[in-house]
């Protein structure tokens, strides 16, 4: 592989990296969206909400000056509790979840999310062993299992994003105002450089094309 090239790839494994963190604290963390009730009763206090894939956290605070009546912010000081969706530890209470939720939507999303995880791990150990000699055809692998990681990040910020969606439009809710917050920022960022990285992989990784009408891919310069 000739310098240029090589000084390519290092760059682009830069930004598939910066995905891949952007990815695990999109996956691990619980500020995916941020729901509020209504405040029945101003200088009352009400429970706002903050969710991921895996767990809801609920904030007991006192309402500040809102023309909708709203819930928030949340980022006002209050009593937090956090618990994992029913689904995934029968043991502990999301009530104020689970009757405005689809259960099927946030199994989804978190598995979904896995894969994407599971992509970028085989992605991973494709470009390690690449780093042998006369290796650089595992990068080929590799930008297809992060360009997949990509698509599966895409896919479970979709289906929370319809969930979210389905919630507010439901008429047992009990939110009437939401918005998404900074772990599904870090999602849709991890999905463009995954993406956008593992194609630009591909396109470097690949041997160098024919530059004349005679010319076969046999004959081109070996990347070695």
């Amino acid at each position: 592989m000739s310098q240029t090239k090589a000084l390519k790839v290092r760059l682009t494994l830069l930004c598939v990296l910066a995905g891949i963190v952007l990815a695990l604290v999109a996956v691990v963390t619980d500020h995916w969206a941020v729901l509020s009730p209504r405040a029945e009763h101003r200088n009352a206090s009400c429970q706002a909400a903050h969710f991921g894939l895996w767990r809801i956290c609920t904030k007991r605070i006192v309402p500040g000056d809102s023309r909708d009546r709203s819930c928030g912010p949340i980022t006002l000081p209050g009593e937090k509790n956090c618990s994992y969706f029913r689904h995934f530890n029968p043991g502990e209470s999301s009530e104020i979840f689970e009757v405005t939720t689809q259960k099927e939507y946030s199994i989804s999303a978190a598995a979904i999310a896995v894969f994407s995880l599971g992509f970028t791990i085989a992605g991973t150990i494709c470009v390690l062993l690449s780093f042998g000699k006369k290796r650089d055809y595992l990068l080929r692998p590799a930008s297809m299992f992060y360009t997949f990681a990509g698509l599966c990040i895409f896919v479970s910020v979709e289906v929370t994003r319809q969930s979210v969606k389905r919630m507010i439009d439901s008429e047992d809710t009990v939110w009437i105002k939401y918005y998404y917050s900074w772990s599904f920022a870090c999602a849709c960022a991890a999905f463009g450089l995954l993406f956008l990285g593992g194609l630009a992989l591909l396109l470097f990784s690949l041997p160098r094309m024919p530059q004349n009408p005679w010319e076969s891919c046999m004959d081109a310069d070996p990347e070695h």
